[in-house]
């Protein structure tokens, strides 16, 4: 009798162990379940993000696909129009060298005209060919900012504003009917859709309200203000509710900018070479009376 006393309260013990137990399994299996579905979640999210990129990808090789045509037009149409001159320029050498035969002073005569002329031939082609050298350029960096030239962090931004090429305005905007000035532009946010991770944009460029909708996210949206020598660019860079974080970049310099530093240089180049004629003629022996 007092045998079976003692071992009735064990049971409860065993019971609660038998609880705490189950209870722990449920939690290890809740959490199981919880990181499965966190795992998930992740692996869609990075599809999408793969997949936007994708896209991207394939709207910047179209953009770089028609420059390249634009580029291979410009060259055929100045490769003729230099072989046009050419031919002129022979044709008008035969007309002078026939001319010539008329007299030593005729002679004289079309061969320093021939001579201008060609001059001026050459000089043309020169200038022609500068031009299709400059375009080439000017395509080879928008090329280069199409393709690699996209921060999508502040410290990415950081590293482009380090090159010194162009000068960076980050900004962060919530949805509202008034323009934010960034930079040289006003920006005004109309709708942030986070689920296709685009936003649809009003700008304001020189006094020029612009429309801009369905710009994508890591998309650059590329606009030419007067006197640019390369393209403004806008990088929407992060997408949340009503709200958008990116980066304004323009070049640092105006295209008069440049070309009153190329008249400078020039200029200088010249003083530089009158100067050194003027000492070398000083130089000259003074003949002696006889």
């Amino acid at each position: 009798m007092f045998q079976e006393e003692n071992s009735q309260p064990t049971m409860p013990a065993s019971s609660g162990r038998w609880a705490a137990v189950a209870a722990a399994f449920v939690v290890v299996v809740a959490m199981a379940f919880g990181w499965s579905v966190h795992e998930r979640t992740a692996a869609r999210k990075a599809a999408l993000e793969r997949d936007q990129v994708t896209v991207q990808l394939h709207q910047t090789e179209g953009q770089i696909s028609a420059i390249t045509d634009k580029l291979n037009e410009l060259t055929a149409a100045e490769q003729a129009r230099q072989q046009q001159l050419q031919q002129a320029a022979a044709k008008r050498a035969a007309e002078q060298q026939a001319s010539s035969r008329h007299g030593s002073i005729a002679r004289r005569r079309a061969e320093q005209e021939n001579e201008r002329r060609w001059k001026d031939v050459n000089s043309k082609l020169e200038a022609q060919n500068q031009a299709i050298n400059k375009t080439q350029q000017d395509l080879e960096s928008t090329r280069t900012e199409l393709s690699g030239s996209i921060a999508r962090t502040h410290d990415e931004l950081v590293l482009l504003e380090k090159k010194g090429e162009r000068n960076y305005y980050e900004f962060d905007l919530s949805k509202s009917k008034q323009f934010q000035r960034t930079g040289p532009v006003g920006i005004a946010l109309r709708k942030a859709d986070t689920k296709h991770a685009y936003a649809d944009l009003d700008l304001m460029v020189e006094d020029t309200k612009l429309q801009q909708k369905h710009v994508n996210l890591y998309q650059p949206v590329l606009f030419y203000p007067p006197d640019a020598a390369t393209p403004m660019e806008l990088v929407i860079n992060q997408v949340t509710k009503n709200h958008i974080h990116g980066y304004v970049s323009m070049p640092k310099y105006r295209q008069s900018e440049l070309k009153a530093q190329a008249d400078t240089s020039n200029q200088n180049q010249s003083d530089a070479t009158a100067q050194a004629a003027n000492s070398s003629g000083l130089r000259k022996r003074i003949p002696q009376p006889e």
